[in-house]
């Protein structure tokens, strides 16, 4: 007889609690092999397609496509062990693996390749497999849920049917307040229908009311996934930290000659050209490697600042899912044509939505080009718990005074938040005025490589 057995969203890493279904990869009846990916889902970070431990036969999915789970959440449930060969004409029978890969799924699972689902005819799975398909839910009687209620407590909830729970949540029914007709105080879809009928206001329903009183009405857009994640990030450094933000004009036209030149000399086939944000994080590397104290963090709780031996570079991507910032791993270590090469491949995933968790982590240091927007100046908020965060603005023609006349130069607006704790002004203004000369004369860049 299978075993059925369930598969809850597993921990995705990075400290990610929740997630979105996007797509299903297998319908119930699929025959799934061993971590065969079975769903794809959206976190906070990215998009991931989750592999599922063991091999069987899908006995039921649990949550729609856009429906958001928490960790530990059931995914799906899987009949594991022989099933049936499939109709004549079909290349033959599946025997489902016995058992899970033993691997711990995190962040993209075990890496197993796919394999081609097949459907099974329902009764492949003898009785007692198809009634174990339900989650297990105790079934406590209505008088022990009374009492428990009087007492303060809440009891389990007794709803076996997936369909029970979800006709619940559209209608933002609490089942904990309902009493069950069915054996023991079971709910049944008649509970919930004449609940829906009564029109009887959950404590739900009144918060919503509550909240409705309180704000406008209006559109509401759920602060979820990458905008929540974001925004989550952005209050707690603003909560955290205490920042301040310095800026400089710098004349950028001699390191736009210089991108010029470089790009010219590498002449057909020399591989891509040498972006700006190459060149600007090459000089953050070099302004940290003298200025550490901003390539830092604060361990609030013992009261000390770490610096970072390595800089691992971020910079703001903006995409159709909302602001995010990949991280280039080990700038310190890499030339202006290797971070390029690397800024080029993270904007790219992150445009497809494919950049890992682990890439979009573990910055020490973060560069913010607004100037793609159009805009001159900004003070940025940083990226907590990062220590500082460079921003650039628009680089245009401006009047300026250049070796005592007036010219028109190109002219970039460089501003620099920092966290007070990790240092003072003058670090600050060392490393921005280090920054612009840099901009202003490349040649100081190469005298300290």
């Amino acid at each position: 007889m299978p075993q059925v057995l369930e598969f809850k969203l597993p921990d995705l890493g990075e400290g990610l609690t929740e997630a979105e279904i996007v797509r299903w990869l297998v319908e119930v009846g699929d025959v799934v092999a061993i971590d065969q990916p079975v769903v794809e889902v959206e976190t906070a970070k990215a998009m991931v397609e989750v592999p599922c431990p063991y091999g069987g036969v899908v006995t039921a999915r649990f949550g729609e496509e856009g429906k958001e789970l928490p960790v530990g959440a059931p995914l799906l449930t899987v009949a594991v062990g022989s099933v049936e060969p499939e109709p004549s004409g079909s290349t033959g029978a599946a025997e489902a693996e016995p058992s899970g890969s033993g691997n711990v799924l995190v962040g993209y699972g075990t890496g197993a390749p796919p394999v081609r689902r097949r459907r099974v005819r329902p009764e492949g799975l003898s009785a007692p497999a198809v009634a174990a398909v339900a989650p297990a839910v105790a079934v406590v009687p209505a008088a022990s849920r009374a009492s428990a209620a009087s007492d303060g407590v809440r009891g389990p909830v007794a709803v076996v049917s997936p369909l029970v729970r979800k006709l619940a949540r559209q209608h933002d029914l609490d089942l904990g307040q309902l009493a069950g007709s069915g054996p023991d105080g079971l709910i049944l879809r008649a509970d919930v229908e004449s609940a829906i009928r009564s029109g009887a206001e959950t404590p739900q329903e009144a918060a919503a009311t509550d909240r409705t009183a309180v704000h406008p009405a209006g559109e509401r857009v759920p602060l979820r996934g990458v905008r929540g994640a974001v925004a989550d990030k952005l209050a707690r450094s603003r909560r955290e930290i205490p920042d301040a933000t310095c800026w400089v004009d710098a004349d950028a036209t001699e390191l736009m000659a210089a991108r010029a030149a470089m790009n010219a000399a590498g002449g057909p086939g020399a591989g891509p050209k040498v972006s700006v944000l190459a060149l600007l994080a090459r000089i953050c590397t070099a302004a940290l490697a003298r200025y550490p104290e901003l390539n830092s963090t604060v361990d609030q709780e013992a009261r000390e600042i770490v610096r970072l031996p390595g800089v691992h570079l971020g910079f703001a991507a903006q995409t159709e899912r909302g602001l995010v910032v990949p991280v280039v791993r080990d700038a310190h270590a890499r030339s202006t044509e290797s971070i390029g090469a690397e800024i080029t491949r993270l904007t790219e995933a992150a445009r497809t939505g494919t950049l890992k968790p682990a890439e979009l982590t573990g910055g020490t240091f973060t560069l913010n080009n607004y100037g793609v927007f159009g805009v001159d100046g900004s003070t940025p908020i940083i990226n907590h718990p990062e220590a500082a965060m460079l921003g650039v603005g628009r680089i245009v023609p401006k009047p300026w005074v250049h070796e005592g006349e007036l010219a028109v130069r190109r002219v970039v607006q460089l501003s620099l938040t920092f966290d007070h704790r990790v240092c003072d002004g003058g670090t600050a203004g060392g490393f921005l005025r280090y920054v612009a000369d840099c901009v202003e004369q490349p040649a100081v860049l190469l005298r300290t490589l």
